[in-house]
């Protein structure tokens, strides 16, 4: 809906945890380098009015950062935050992986970190990383941009909510089997149809901003009455 009839999205209902999380992200983004709170919380606040936080979360946004400035003195050196990646997983250069690594860093030994920050309550623990496929094509990337073994690269979670990080190594036969089965994915969807891709429920519907009109959650009648309201916004924003 976003991308064939550039529909506006209905919002989520997770607007405000959406909105706190990239928040927080951008005052690691900026203040990686502060070793004080008031610094930090500086930063905070002429960030606020770009992500409408709500004073509510005051104490939150507060605990994170002071969790934040315990974890963060004992990294290394930082030679990225917030890095965009567009990394070939085939030879024909034909499929990337593309994401966005929130931060990495070097250590003296010649290892990476890629961090991921995580500002939900739910935290993943050691044995559910080993599966994420993100943080396998965080490998991959660090990997072809460096030149570094894979023995050498460390992804990880980091949770300023509770202050815990998670870590893990993934070998280069798990990132070699991930990008087979990623690159086998691509040509699947490649070789469909487009009235074949019909809605999946998953656990990223909650987060959507096309829910209120997807057909898994809503009546024929009320998807088409909503999407016909969005073209009229989409129209009307175009005059």
């Amino acid at each position: 809906m976003r991308y064939i009839e550039k529909l506006p999205g209905f919002g989520s209902k997770n607007e405000d945890a959406l909105n706190f999380g990239s928040f927080i992200h951008k005052i690691f983004e900026i203040g990686y380098k502060e070793r004080d709170l008031k610094s930090l919380l500086k930063i905070a606040e002429q960030e606020r009015s770009t992500y409408k936080v709500p004073f509510h979360e005051n104490d939150r946004m507060k605990s994170c950062l002071e969790n934040f400035l315990i974890w963060n003195q004992n990294l290394g050196e930082t030679v990225a935050t917030e890095q965009s990646v567009s990394i070939p997983l085939d030879d024909k250069n034909d499929i990337n992986f593309v994401g966005v690594i929130d931060r990495v860093v070097k250590g003296t030994d010649g290892g990476f970190l890629v961090i991921d920050y995580k500002t939900s309550k739910k935290e993943k623990r050691k044995k559910t990383l080993m599966d994420d496929n993100q943080l396998k094509g965080y490998a991959w990337a660090i990997h072809k941009l460096h030149g570094v073994p894979f023995e050498k690269i460390y992804c990880a979670h980091y949770y300023p909510v509770t202050g815990n990080f998670v870590s893990v190594k993934f070998s280069r036969f798990q990132v070699e089997m991930w990008k087979k089965g990623q690159i086998d994915r691509v040509w699947r969807i490649r070789k469909k149809k487009k009235d074949e891709f019909w809605a999946q429920q998953n656990v990223f519907c909650d987060w959507c901003e096309y829910k209120d009109a997807c057909p898994k959650f809503n009546t024929e009648e009320v998807v088409c009455n909503r999407l016909d309201e969005q073209r009229k916004l989409r129209d009307s924003a175009n005059d």
